[in-house]
């Protein structure tokens, strides 16, 4: 009941494929780290380069227990097809994941998240404001989801599909929130900068005071640096080794 099945499938499966679900291992433990984790809820997802397989974590685990090797391979449909497996998955906790990866199939990453902060915000009816720099370069590629309910019918993957476009950040009305990413790296430092503009944004408003927004011909421009500061080596793909490293530190185990 309390023991879970220790895995060590690096010897079979591609190095692509290693790779992925060590970073991808890695996404789940920073998730704790950050405390954006929810129990056993919400998913990180990762599509396995070169194939249209995806991987996502087991059904039961807690986030601290995710490893590279006990991460699920599925298809875009969510049925598994991992032969190493012995865990399931949340066909529920998939509808998100598998709308935005078939409307994004150049995308490696999608993070889901339920925290107080996102979810706050997700539920202002003027949802996130120009306050800080983190909001810059969220609201440079920001779209907006209102709620349906628990995400199981195929209509809103559809009208999710269509809202989400070409955005990057994506906060879910009374929900929580999802960033995209060309690789695990950048999606993790979309939800960054998106948790953290968040947090400001509460600790402002909660002052009472009034408050300055910057101007809309800022936004725009920083819109375009936004661009430039989260993509390729200037962007997550800088800040992720050293991600990995801190993982390491905290959780040596995390990479079998």
């Amino acid at each position: 009941m309390y023991d879970i099945p220790i895995l060590s499938i690096k010897d079979k499966v591609s190095d692509v494929e290693w790779q992925t679900r060590v970073e991808l291992a890695a996404a789940y433990r920073l998730f704790v780290m950050h405390g954006w984790d929810d129990l056993i809820h919400t998913h990180i997802s990762a599509r396995i380069p070169g194939t249209e397989d995806l991987l996502i974590n087991a059904f039961g685990l807690s986030f601290d227990e995710i490893t590279a090797s006990n991460l699920v391979k599925i298809d875009i449909e969510g049925n598994i097809v991992d032969p190493h497996t012995p865990f399931n998955i949340n066909p529920a906790g998939f509808t998100i994941h598998s709308a935005v990866h078939e409307a994004r199939p150049d995308d490696q990453c999608a993070l889901h998240v339920h925290t107080d902060a996102t979810v706050a915000i997700a539920s202002l009816k003027e949802g996130l404001l120009p306050l800080s720099q983190y909001s810059m370069f969220a609201l440079a590629s920001m779209s907006y989801h209102d709620y349906e309910g628990l995400a199981v019918n195929h209509e809103e993957k559809l009208r999710l599909q269509d809202d989400l476009g070409d955005a990057n950040f994506m906060l879910l009305r009374n929900h929580g929130a999802l960033t995209m990413g060309k690789t695990i790296g950048d999606a993790f430092m979309h939800m960054y900068d998106l948790t953290r503009a968040c947090q400001i944004q509460l600790q402002i408003q909660s002052t009472g005071q009034k408050y300055h927004l910057v101007d809309q011909s800022i936004v725009d421009g920083i819109k375009a640096q936004a661009n430039v500061v989260h993509s390729g080596l200037t962007g997550g793909q800088k800040a992720w080794p050293a991600m990995m490293r801190r993982v390491k530190q905290r959780y040596p185990d995390f990479d079998i």
